[in-house]
């Protein structure tokens, strides 16, 4: 059925009453340690099994329409979550390892079907105790000389292991520490020798011992445990000169005979170094005994007889033969592997230097002063006489640390309210260098930097003088502190800072007046919005606080549904109690936030009820019943429209006459003088002036007249314009006696073509035809005047 124009201009503005705006989505932010909303700061163990439940999204939209959750990773990440669409259950799809990536980014987002928000989430992987300790720097070998001072610094191994925590800490112990001849600091894994206990390469040239690295034990899977390690250093023993010489073959016997000529050898003395592994040259000389009648090879030994046999005093000589005795062998006693003397066997006398042999343990932080022993023994005398001498090494700092700060990121959570200038949090960051070097300056940057300033000693982090902050514009800023020492070495760390929602906002209606249809069974529903960020703040109540009468309507307190009560269920039972009886309520409806103070507002309601029944009439059907107790009601609507009607016809008409009259103008009728013929008896005139009046406008149409040059310009479409019809003959020069005199008739009738099946009756007393008529008038009163002239 065709609407007419009233209809769907009505119908139009009841769709537009009733749109409602779609508000998107949100999450809910439950803040540190929650398990269920937007994963702000959310941590995860990385031993947690695959296809744990381990976080629920959770969000709401305002206008309660269900909502569905998703979650994306980048395409060069892996996707180690899934998400239930539904119910927004995170389950975790692929195994964790906090060594590989410490920090999982992943978009989480939540859509009512029409809008769609997205978040970007960062998921931290805490530790568990899964990495065994493992050692660097292996195999682990070294040379030491078989003189080392008890005591004295070996080697030092070490292990790592990438856990942090305790169970990323390692200690050293030895796997037989009874049995050998070596310590191990449990903590630097520096082994020494036992004190007491000494190295003879003579005996041993050789230990091997096993070193065991332990981590600090942790949780794993929920039980405790320890992993392990071990290694094997290897210590070969070098040979140093701390054996006497031994001859061979003693005793020694020579001869010398009546013939012996002066400088023939007598014997020969062999000796062997006892120092098997690295011997030395055996010089040999004669203490006593020899009263100048033999003499010995200092290189060889042998000895011979520089006397003739005849001179020699006594017939036999008891020879004494030693080797050199001014050798001996220099060494520093203090803290071992870090110097060396150079040379370390000296022959009477030599220049001693002292050189860096192992730069990596020479560290200002710990010993700024190193002092040692010069300690000189004899080499091949029994009495092994000896000789220190102090050596102290001052130690001077240098730039060799980076400053680093006391934690990786920093949490803190400061009121929406906070005035410019108020502290956030401090960071801190220790260089321990001295002097400048340990100087250390703090700056930060990044995107969420804007708003804050710090202290670039103290490391006080502050909000900027002219910060506004705002929960429900930006709720959490993320940013990075920066540690600096002069020479630009630097470390970062990372700030996290969430503003917690202060109760600043009142819980707004859409509008404050409000008219909703309420179909007979069915709630209507209103709704407020508090633009707090956080819960229990944004969190609205809502409570009917005025009607007349009461005890009719309920409201749920927390979706803001209005329903009629359990008792009322016909529109005959509301018709007796409504104001007025045309089943319209106003109500004022209260919505009031959880927060402290609490804020509200109010708005007024129009409720129309009806049933399905009426719901489901025609528009005019449905508007009779609704009035059928208000007539006056009825008939004010229907006038309203039929006053919309007849204006618009008013102006359509209005503007097709005047463009009628600009293109439909009758040019001035050129007068020519001809001999009348007879007239004609009146009576045929009187025939032609009889039309009946009701069809005047269609019957009478303009004709162009052939003898006439008079023409009309208008053009309807590709139809022939309108023909004004022969005017009629002229009146008798001599009327009948008693007859009246004669005029011209009036006549009415359209200028538009003919066309019976379309066009309407004309209307009488329409503008339009007013003017067709007093312009026909005035052509047919020129026309009699001019026909006048033929008398």
């Amino acid at each position: 059925m065709r609407r007419g124009p009233a209809a769907a201009l009505a119908l139009g503005l009841l769709r537009l009453c009733l749109a409602q705006a779609n508000f998107a989505p949100h999450f809910f932010d439950n803040g540190v340690g929650s398990t269920n909303g937007n994963m702000a700061l959310f941590s995860l163990p990385e031993d947690t099994p695959v296809g744990s439940h381990v976080y629920t999204l959770n969000g709401t939209d305002p206008e309660g329409d269900p909502v569905s959750y998703h979650i994306s990773f980048d395409p060069s990440a892996r996707s180690v979550f899934s998400v239930d669409p539904n119910f927004g259950n995170i389950t975790l799809v692929e195994e964790l390892d906090r060594e590989r990536d410490d920090e999982i980014e992943a978009i989480i987002s939540i859509s009512d079907g029409v809008n769609l928000v997205a978040e970007k989430v960062t998921i931290l992987v805490t530790d568990a105790n899964d990495e065994a300790p493992s050692f660097i720097q292996e195999p682990y070998v070294v040379q030491v000389p078989e003189d080392i001072p008890t005591g004295s610094s070996i080697i030092t191994v070490h292990a790592v292991d990438k856990d942090t925590g305790s169970g990323g800490s390692v200690t050293y112990f030895l796997q037989n520490m009874h049995a050998t001849k070596f310590t191990l600091d449990h903590h630097s894994g520096v082994l020494r020798l036992r004190p007491g206990a000494t190295l003879d390469y003579e005996k041993a040239r050789a230990h091997f011992v096993t070193v065991v690295a332990k981590d600090g034990g942790g949780r794993l899977r929920g039980a405790d445990v320890v992993f392990s390690a071990t290694t094997t250093v290897t210590v070969n023993v070098d040979d140093m000169q701390d054996m006497a010489p031994v001859f061979v073959g003693t005793p020694y016997y020579g001869y010398v005979y009546e013939d012996t000529l002066p400088g023939s050898e007598v014997l020969m003395v062999v000796a062997m170094d006892g120092d098997r592994g690295k011997p030395n040259q055996i010089l040999y000389s004669l203490l006593n005994g020899s009263d100048g009648a033999f003499e010995i090879n200092e290189t060889s030994g042998v000895i011979s007889i520089m006397q003739s046999p005849a001179q020699l005093r006594r017939e036999v000589y008891e020879l004494h033969v030693q080797g050199a005795n001014a050798k001996f062998n220099l060494r520093l006693v203090g803290p071992g592997g870090i110097f060396r003397v150079v040379p370390m066997t000296v022959l009477n006398e030599a220049q001693v230097t002292i050189i860096v042999e192992n730069s990596a343990a020479i560290d200002f932080e710990k010993f700024k002063v190193l002092t040692f022993k010069l300690l000189a023994i004899e080499v091949n005398t029994p009495e092994k006489f000896s000789s220190t001498a102090d050596v102290v090494i001052q130690l001077l700092d240098t730039n060799d640390n980076v400053p680093k700060f006391t934690s990786h990121y920093y949490i803190a959570r400061i009121p929406e309210n906070a005035p410019g200038g108020s502290n956030v949090v401090a960071v801190t960051a220790v260089d321990p260098d001295t002097g400048p070097w340990g100087e250390v300056k703090y700056s930060i940057y990044g995107s969420g930097a804007d708003p804050f300033l710090i202290h670039p000693s103290t490391g006080i982090i502050y909000t900027q003088p002219w910060a506004s902050l705002d929960a429900e514009a930006t709720a959490r800023y993320n940013f990075y502190v920066k540690a600096e020492d002069m020479e630009g070495k630097y470390s970062l760390a990372e700030v996290f800072v969430t503003l917690l929602d202060v109760n600043d906002h009142y819980p707004q209606f859409g509008k404050s007046f409000q008219e909703k249809t309420m179909v007979l069974g069915t709630p209507v529903k209103i709704e407020a919005t508090d633009q707090d960020a956080e819960e229990p703040n944004n969190l609205v109540d809502y409570s009917i606080t005025h009607a007349e009468p009461a005890n009719v309507f309920d409201i749920d307190a927390h979706t803001g549904e209005i329903r009629l009560k359990n008792s009322i269920r016909s529109l005959d039972a509301l018709h007796n109690i409504t104001p007025g009886g045309d089943f319209t309520w106003s109500l004022e409806v209260q919505a009031k936030d959880r927060g402290s103070p609490s804020f509200s507002t109010t708005a007024l309601l129009k409720i129309d009820i009806t049933d399905a029944e009426m719901l489901s009439r025609s528009p005019m059907a449905t508007f009779l019943m609704q009035t059928k107790d208000n007539p006056m009601k009825a008939v004010g609507v229907l006038a309203g429209i039929m006053a919309i009607i007849v204006a618009i016809t008013v102006l359509i008409s209005t503007a097709t006459f005047w463009r009628n009259k600009k293109s439909n103008k009758v040019l001035p009728v050129r007068r020519v003088l001809r001999k009348r013929p007879s007239p004609a008896p009146r009576a045929v005139r009187i025939e032609w002036l009889k039309f009946r009046r009701t069809k005047a406008a269609a019957k009478f149409v303009l004709k162009e007249d052939p003898s006439n040059e008079n023409c009309n310009n208008n053009s309807l479409g590709s139809t022939l314009p309108p023909k004004v019809p022969a005017p009629p003959p002229p009146p008798a020069m001599a009327p009948k006696m008693g007859a009246g005199p004669w005029t011209v008739p009036t006549v009415s009738g359209s200028l538009a073509p003919q066309q019976p099946q379309r066009s309407p009756k004309p209307q009488v007393g329409s503008p339009i035809q007013s003017a067709l008529v007093s312009e026909l008038r005035q052509k047919f009163e020129k026309k009699s005047e001019g026909n006048k002239a033929y008398f």
